[in-house]
């Protein structure tokens, strides 16, 4: 499940990072996951991934408040659980998404 693309700048390639059904957040700032989430959520749908796992970290728990604030405002974000022992567990939460083509905004 990813997909890697390279993309010419100058005599130089940017390479993106393969995209999978796991996003990892520890490489982002909270203040970007407002943006972020609702892109990858977007081109998860798209692809037919309906069911991701978004990992956060345990820290504080600031993140994950902020990330499930955030998913709860989504009209994409059916519904979501944390993580169990297996997959992260109160570190990461699990995500599940609509269908693509179910929302206004998928047709426009």
């Amino acid at each position: 499940m990813s997909d890697e693309s390279a993309e010419p700048v100058g005599d130089e390639e940017i390479v993106e990072p393969p995209l999978t059904d796991e996003l990892d957040l520890h490489t982002f700032r909270p203040n970007e996951i407002g943006s972020l989430l609702p892109e990858y959520f977007r081109e998860c749908r798209r692809r037919g991934w309906l069911r991701v796992r978004v990992v956060h970290g345990k820290g504080t728990g600031a993140l994950r408040e902020g990330v499930h604030r955030l998913l709860d405002r989504l009209p994409e974000v059916t519904g979501y659980r944390p993580g169990d022992e297996t997959s992260g567990g109160w570190g990461a939460t699990w995500v599940s998404l609509r269908e693509w083509g179910s929302l206004e905004e998928d047709r426009a």
